[in-house]
């Protein structure tokens, strides 16, 4: 599995925030919306996270971790981790 470093950050604030909606990631990962969409793409392909209702907004769905899949990706990349989570 081969994963750019926005999917990698994206992962690891989910990880650690719980779930979000796709603005929420952006403005906290400092990714453009755009880049953070293709991420979230990138981790659904890989069953890293899914999406789920967000009940108090209907139109913005929530991205959840899977927690299990996300921790060993995080052993695989963790020089990545490391550089970008400082």
């Amino acid at each position: 599995m081969n994963l750019p470093r926005s999917a990698i950050i994206v992962l690891d604030r989910l990880t650690h925030d719980g779930p979000m909606t796709p603005k929420d990631i952006s403005s906290k990962v400092d990714l453009a919306p755009r880049t953070v969409s293709f991420a979230l793409r990138k981790l659904m392909g890989h069953q890293l996270c899914r999406k789920i209702p967000n009940l108090q907004d209907m139109r913005q769905p929530l991205y959840l971790a899977n927690l299990e899949r996300a921790n060993e990706i995080r052993m695989k990349y963790e020089h990545v981790f490391k550089q970008f989570m400082m």
